[in-house]
């Protein structure tokens, strides 16, 4: 149950009575206070789930919610929206294990580019640097002052209305409510059209309440959420395949055998209008971002863009644009429609200009000219594999040559979240080295390969306190005062590399990570594992202004 605001953040309850008053008693508008940014964090940190019901969770053995999406329709309603209404938003629904928030990043920005005079909402999770990352306008995140806007909009009307059911939690969690006040902004700023990324699975997610969108995407599947999602893949993609709604046009990427035939399933069961399997792009189309990977999901986003202008523009015709041949009038009469085969200008200018940071992301320190930072906040062993891929290379953690006479010192900043294996993970990561290493066929270890390597906690400063926008309740205060993921990653590392000649440091916070880093003159930086990682760093490190602009 997430801790109720009344009790911990009295101000903001004076803040939000004041503002009820004021509607009634127009002569107490002038000296009610503002509620601030900083309000909304504070209480939206309030509906954080704490980390001793989250270990409770998990001991007794964590199962999704059966009564989510009823429980997420209550909610909506109390905002004064009805779940049909949702449709109106024109929504383009992405799930998947990997994968899922660039893709939402390639579909944004191509469908910007195709539609320039459009209103494009993007819905995305996590953030990296500041919640309101979550919510975007035409790319742009909501201004401190339009979040905070929405923010008690929804604030207020959640806390003057009741639950229809008894069971239901007075106020949603935090992704419920950002979810929340993403379909309430999006329907007040009326948009032409939503991506909206799933949180976690897909059959049960809050974002799962839009009756049809207009076209669904599942990216590359894998293990991840498994106490929750299940162990088998199979079960994993019968989550993910829970988004697929009937009429509406199914659409996946390249999958192992058991998830694509249980992917197939889904579709068939929701009655979904087509089940395709989507190509990846090749290599000589320009991509925003960086990794061999991310054609799989660009080529995903393409033909979900295709797809939904054929459903939506009726001025929609491929065919009309001057790089485009072999292919045919995509106005949408029902039936099947065909992947493009060659693309638009527009879209290959929104693949080209496609931003997501700390996804395999390489910034410039701006004060330190030698550090050079290489982020990717993969969480899972196969997007770790891709991190990894596409940070042993040439011109990235390798020398342009493998005859080149040397190459900056490498640091490893790691960590992962409770509940997944730190093992496992560096396991995957020296695989990937050691293989990267032989097919560029340098004579390094990979033992040597990292000079020094830090564990750190997602704390964000060395006080112990967190940016606000980063704070995280669901950390445990003594397990991040013991270190104790931390040593266990720690011991991990020495068991996996014992003949390790380099420096390992466990370190309470970002702030002494990035202290540590800069100690040393000439280095490259990979900071993988977590988002919150990432996302920690860039704040820290002062890396917001290159890293997170896509001007930069």
């Amino acid at each position: 149950m997430p801790i109720s605001y009344r009790f911990n953040f009295l101000s903001i309850v004076a803040h939000t009575k004041r503002l009820k008053l004021s509607r009634f008693h127009g002569r107490r508008m002038s000296t009610a206070p503002i509620p601030t940014y900083k309000d909304a964090i504070d209480a939206l940190n309030s509906l954080q789930t704490n980390a001793a019901i989250l270990e409770a969770v998990r001991a007794a053995g964590a199962k999704l919610n059966p009564n989510a999406i009823p429980e997420m329709i209550d909610y909506l309603r109390r905002v004064g929206l009805e779940p049909s209404q949702l449709n109106n938003l024109n929504v383009i629904h992405i799930t998947g294990t990997k994968g899922k928030g660039s893709t939402s990043a390639f579909t944004d920005s191509i469908l910007r580019a195709a539609r320039p005079g459009w209103k494009i909402g993007l819905y995305t999770s996590p953030h990296l640097v500041a919640v309101r990352e979550r919510i975007r306008i035409n790319g742009e995140p909501l201004s401190e002052e339009e979040f905070t806007r929405y923010f008690f909009e929804v604030w207020n009307l959640l806390q003057n209305t009741k639950c229809e059911a008894a069971t239901t939690p007075f106020m949603p969690n935090y992704f419920r409510y950002l979810t929340l006040m993403a379909f309430y902004t999006f329907n007040q700023l009326k948009v032409d059209a939503t991506i909206l990324e799933v949180g976690i699975g897909g059959r049960s997610d809050s974002t799962n309440i839009v009756p049809k969108p207009v076209v669904t995407g599942v990216t590359a599947l894998g293990y991840d959420h498994t106490r929750l999602l299940g162990e088998k893949l199979s079960q994993i993609a019968n989550q993910k395949g829970g988004i697929y709604k009937e009429g509406v046009p199914a659409l996946t990427v390249e999958q192992p055998e058991e998830g694509i035939l249980e992917l197939g399933v889904c579709a068939a069961e929701q009655r979904a209008s087509q089940f395709t399997i989507i190509d990846t792009l090749p290599s000589t189309i320009q991509l925003g971002l960086a990794g061999a990977h991310q054609r799989s999901n660009a080529g995903l986003a393409v033909q979900l863009v295709h797809t939904f202008l054929s459903i939506m523009d009726q001025s929609y015709s491929p065919m009309s644009d001057p790089n485009t041949s072999g292919t045919t009038s995509a106005t949408w009469s029902g039936s099947e429609i065909k992947p493009l085969q060659s693309l638009p200008t527009s879209f290959l200018d929104g693949l080209k200009n496609a931003h997501w940071p700390g996804r395999c992301q390489t910034v410039l320190d701006p004060k330190f000219e030698a550090t050079a930072w290489f982020l990717d906040g993969a969480h899972t062993q196969e997007s770790l594999a891709c991190c990894l891929e596409w940070f042993v290379s040439s011109a990235v953690g390798l020398p342009v040559s493998p005859v080149s006479d040397g190459h900056p010192l490498r640091v490893l900043i790691f960590n992962c979240t409770s509940g997944r294996s730190g093992d496992d993970f560096l396991t995957a990561i020296l695989q990937k080295i050691e293989e990267r290493l032989a097919v560029h066929g340098s004579l390094e270890k990979k033992e040597e390969f990292f000079a020094k390597v830090i564990f750190c906690s997602n704390v964000t400063y060395a006080s112990g306190n967190f940016k606000g926008d980063l704070t995280s309740a669901a950390m445990s205060t003594t397990d991040n005062l013991n270190l104790k993921t931390q040593r266990e990653i720690e011991a991990a590392w020495n068991t996996l590399v014992p003949t390790y000649s380099g420096t390992v440091h466990v370190l309470p916070s970002i702030e002494d990570a990035v202290e540590e880093v800069r100690k040393m003159p000439n280095v490259s930086v990979l900071v993988t594992g977590s988002l919150h990682l990432v996302g920690g760093v860039i704040e820290v490190a002062g890396l917001a202004d290159r890293a997170l602009s896509p001007k930069a």
